[in-house]
C-alpha cells in the first residue's frame, strides 16, 4: 500500500479526525526528509507503538542560520516515499509552506535553559525554529506518540520539555542513535561527505568510545577532552567545535561522570557539520 502524500493541513485533518472518531492511537515521525535507516528505525518504532502512522518532511527554515546549510540540505521527497513504501505508513505529510507558515505568522516557541548550551551556542536560534515547527507538527497532526533519534539528544530534551511545558498530549518518545557499520551515527548530512571524509567521520566514534571509557574509570574529563580534541584533529577534522560532558537528565555540565550523563562532540569536515553523543554511565 503507497501511502497518500498530503500536502494541506485540511486533508491531514479530515484523516486524522477519522482516525480518532475510530479510537485509533496515532505515531508521528517528524523528519526533513533525505531519510536513512535512522529513520526507518523510528518508522518501526511508531508502527509498534500507535494503530496508524504519519511520517512529515518538511525542510524548516527557521531552524537553519546558515543560508548556505538550508540551501545545500538534501531534499529527496520521491525517493523519501518509495523508502517509506515497505513500512506501510498511513500517510506522508509533506506541507506547503504556507501551511507551515501561512503570511504574517508571528509566533516563535522558545525554550530556556536547555537551548543555551551546545547547539544552541553555535547555532543561535536553531531551537527556537526546531520548537517551533515541531509544535506546529504536533498540534498539526494531532498525534498521541512522536518519535526522535537520539543522535539529536539535544533537541530530544527540547522538544520534550516544550511539549511539557505547553500541555501538548504527546508522548515524546527516544529512540536508540542507529550507526553505519564504522560505527558512524547515520544522518542526511553524510550524504554530502567524500569517500575521505567518511573515512574521517568514522573515526570520532572510536575516538568518543574511547574518551567515555576513560571516564568511566572515574578519570578526570577536562584533560581526556584536550586529547580527544588533539585526536579528533590529528584523524584529519577541520574543527571541532565542542567536547563535552553533560547531565543525561538537565545538560549541566560534568566534570566527572558523578551520575548517568551523555558526551557531546560536534565537528567539521569535508565542509560538512557533524555531531554525536554517547550515553556514559556512572564511574
Amino acid at each position: 500500500m503507497t501511502a497518500p502524500i498530503l500536502r494541506k493541513l485540511s486533508d491531514l485533518r479530515a484523516l486524522t479526525a477519522a482516525w480518532h472518531r475510530d479510537n485509533k492511537t496515532i505515531g508521528v515521525v517528524p523528519t526533513m526528509g533525505a531519510l536513512h535507516q535512522g529513520h526507518q528505525s523510528l518508522v518501526e518504532a511508531a508502527k509498534a507503538g500507535a494503530d496508524r502512522v504519519i511520517v512529515t518532511i518538511f525542510v524548516n527554515p527557521k531552524q537553519f542560520n546558515n543560508p548556505e546549510d538550508l540551501a545545500n540540505y538534501p531534499r529527496t521527497e520521491f525517493e523519501d516515499a518509495e523508502k517509506l513504501d515497505p513500512f506501510q505508513v498511513d500517510a506522508i505529510y509533506v506541507p506547503d509552506p504556507a501551511e507551515i507558515y501561512p503570511q504574517g505568522f508571528a509566533t516563535t516557541v522558545s525554550v530556556a535553559g536547555l537551548t543555551d548550551v551546545m547547539e544552541g551556542e553555535f547555532r543561535p536560534g536553531h531551537f527556537d525554529g526546531v520548537a517551533t515547527v515541531v509544535a506546529k507538527l504536533f498540534l498539526q497532526t494531532q498525534a498521541d506518540r512522536a518519535y526522535f533519534g537520539e543522535k539529536d539528544y539535544q533537541q530530544l530534551m527540547v522538544v520534550r520539555r516544550m511539549a511539557r511545558d505547553l500541555d501538548i498530549p504527546i508522548e515524546v518518545v527516544g529512540c536508540p542513535t542507529v550507526r553505519e557499520a564504522s560505527g558512524l551515527a547515520m544522518s542526511s548530512r553524510n550524504q554530502r561527505l567524500s569517500a575521505d571524509g567518511l573515512r574521517v567521520a568514522a573515526e570520532k566514534h572510536h575516538i568518543m568510545r574511547a574518551l567515555v571509557q576513560a571516564v568511566q574509570s572515574g578519570a578526570a574529563f577536562d584533560t581526556l577532552a584536550a586529547q580527544a580534541d588533539t585526536d579528533l584533529r590529528s584523524a584529519g577534522f577541520t574543527e571541532v567545535e565542542y567536547i563535552q560532558l553533560r547531565c543525561a537528565e538537565t545538560l549541566e555540565p560534568l566534570t566527572h561522570a558523578d551520575r548517568p550523563a551523555r558526551l557531546f562532540v560536534a565537528t567539521w569536515v569535508d565542509g560538512v557539520r557533524l555531531i554525536d553523543n554517547l550515553p556514559v554511565s556512572r564511574a
